[in-house]
């Protein structure tokens, strides 16, 4: 273990909210965006488990966006990633979850650790004095919250804006005690659409650019876009050096990992894929979409995404199958999660009840629900170590496999059974989303020939 070395300091914000669905995503990724066309160097980051928010900021930034997760990526994993990003960035943006005091941790846990300023949005469409209270209530709630201020979202116009403005008891200004940051007026045109598991990906959409656009020129007309290098200043955070680590230990080193990477399967963390090459694995993609086959490899990353959504197709990828299923027999490993997973059972049955063929790799069949299934933060005990992760799923298994092992559901200190980890030969698969880094050891027990549990 080493010292600190360094301090570096970086305007930051972390944009959160009273619930899900106010439109903390479009606001984050608009302010990013909005910053990097004035030339500053933006880096983004998404609190909690999430695959498809991130897809937005890292559409807004053109970088990579990581998770902060007090519980699953732990919080020295949380201050190395913003000292290393205070280094390069001119400002960090950061989307809060859920609403700002839900979840444990939660978004003001990690805000009040770190000493984050927090932005509140308020989908203020059905409201006018209420405003106030709420943002009363969000920057009081909790003592010792540091508070950046408040911006109205889905406004009727600009008169509602004035009553929601005037509800706070103050001015606008960057020295206003309760931070009105401004309106966004109702605009169809800067809407994220969504979907069963969240916002649609970026990638799906062929104006997601001009979305962003919209929201960041919206954005520059309040007072939030309007701020000046003094009031970001104001806004600053310390991030420290953190202590030196040993080297991760090369236990794929030789190895070549193959990644399934398309629309059906594209929950990747990047910090998963870095924690394979810090482990010294050499990573190749393919796409069962267009049938690819399975490219030379020692074992074989199976990651979620929405196999559902193309089922029909992937279905007829017999090539992708058909290679797959030889590896399985010739003995070498396969780490199938969530979506991963669903695909390689006999059957799977969409939202609307239609039946598609699986895979065949392991016994039975997935129903995909109305309702949610599974959500929450998950453990997966191993020989090796402890994986860190979370859970988040429509479908269920109808399958006669018996499980060889249950992750953990944790919550509230309280850890309970989890999910189901099914195994055939080397072939492991359960809807458990793990995050590598939280075990370099037991992420590479993964994909390895040798007994794991």
């Amino acid at each position: 273990m080493g010292t600190e070395i360094s301090m570096a300091r970086c305007p930051a914000v972390l944009i959160a909210a009273p619930a899900s669905g106010q439109g903390k995503t479009t606001v984050a990724a608009a302010l990013a965006r909005l910053h990097v066309r004035q030339g500053r160097r933006v880096r983004a980051f998404k609190c909690g488990p999430d695959f498809l928010d991130p897809l937005w900021l890292g559409l807004a930034t053109s970088a990579p966006v990581h998770n902060l997760d007090l519980w699953m990526t732990g919080e020295a994993d949380i201050r190395a990633r913003l000292h290393a990003a205070s280094l390069e960035a001119d400002l960090i943006v950061i989307e809060g979850v859920m609403g700002l005091f839900d979840g444990e941790p939660s978004a003001a846990d990690l805000a009040q650790r770190l000493g984050l300023p927090v932005l509140a949005v308020i989908d203020a469409s059905a409201m006018a004095g209420t405003f106030g209270a709420l943002a009363f209530g969000l920057s009081h709630y909790r003592p010792g919250l540091r508070w950046a201020g408040v911006l109205a979202n889905r406004v009727a116009g600009e008169a509602h804006a004035q009553m929601l403005q005037d509800s706070l008891g103050e001015g606008e200004g960057e020295s206003a005690a309760s931070g009105w940051l401004g309106a966004l007026l109702r605009n169809p045109a800067c809407v994220l659409p969504e979907r069963h598991l969240g916002l649609t990906a970026a990638s799906e959409l062929p104006d997601a650019l001009e979305r962003l656009d919209v929201a960041a020129d919206a954005l520059a007309e309040t007072p939030l876009g309007r701020m000046t290098d003094a009031g970001w200043q104001a806004w600053s955070v310390d991030f420290p050096a953190p202590l030196m680590e040993a080297p991760a230990p090369r236990l794929l080193a030789g190895r070549t990992i193959a990644v399934a990477r398309d629309a059906a399967f594209s929950f990747i963390y990047p910090a998963n894929l870095d924690a394979l090459h810090a482990l010294g694995a050499e990573l190749v993609f393919f796409s069962p979409l267009v049938n690819e086959p399975l490219p030379a490899c020692d074992a074989v990353w199976l990651p979620g995404g929405y196999p559902e959504l193309h089922a029909a197709v992937l279905a007829r990828s017999e090539t992708s199958r058909d290679s797959l299923r030889a590896h399985v027999q010739a003995g070498l490993p396969i780490w199938a999660e969530c979506g991963g997973m669903m695909v390689l059972f006999d059957e799977l049955i969409d939202r609307n009840s239609q039946a598609h063929a699986g895979w065949g790799l392991l016994p039975g069949r997935v129903r995909v629900g109305e309702r949610l299934a599974a959500l929450g933060p998950h453990q997966l005990n191993l020989a090796a170590g402890t994986l860190r992760g979370h859970s988040f799923h429509y479908s269920r298994c109808e399958t006669e496999l018996a499980s060889v092992l249950h992750t953990e559901s944790v919550r509230g200190g309280v850890t309970k059974t989890g999910e189901a980890v099914y195994q055939r030969g080397a072939l492991r698969a359960s809807y458990f989303h793990a995050w590598f880094a939280s075990n370099l050891s037991a992420a590479a027990a993964l994909f390895d020939q040798k007994e794991w549990t």
